[in-house]
């Protein structure tokens, strides 16, 4: 089964929706990312791993598959660590799946599991049927939220 997890693609000032898909299948053990990534969306494998250790969890010895859709919108950054992450965490059964429904995340990861600073974030009119966006609690005063959708401070 595919879990998929809502984030953004910046293009310039406007934020454009991504579907993160991440997939745990049988097969040899791996961890790929699709779907036209940068170097530093690619090294969010690390990062995911490394947290996943950190927090004493084990990757499974399976095919991990991340598609980030739609595939011609270039991924740039390191904020596609977070969604990455939760939607692992819901494949493998350790979050519930519809616990991240609705949200739209964004966040990298250092190492040891801790979220890091990002620099932006989408504005809610920029992104349909938002219910709930988390960012990190260092930009939330930067948001304004006419939308009403709620906002997660981590």
């Amino acid at each position: 089964m595919v879990q998929r997890v809502s984030t953004v693609a910046f293009e310039g000032i406007e934020a454009r929706a991504v579907d993160v898909q991440v997939q745990v299948a049988p097969g040899l053990p791996a961890f790929n990312v699709v779907g036209l990534p940068d170097k530093a969306v690619s090294e969010a494998r690390e990062r995911v791993r490394s947290a996943m250790i950190a927090a004493g969890l084990a990757l499974p010895a399976r095919r991990i598959t991340v598609n980030l859709a739609p595939a011609d919108l270039p991924k740039e950054g390191s904020h596609y660590d977070l969604p990455i992450a939760l939607g692992l965490l819901a494949a493998m059964g350790v979050v519930p799946r519809e616990s991240i429904a609705g949200y739209v995340v964004l966040g990298e990861l250092a190492l040891d599991g801790f979220e890091k600073r990002v620099w932006a974030a989408p504005h809610p009119e920029q992104a349909e049927a938002i219910k709930a966006q988390a960012v990190p609690a260092e930009i939330i005063a930067s948001l304004s939220d006419p939308t009403g959708s709620t906002t997660i401070k981590f």
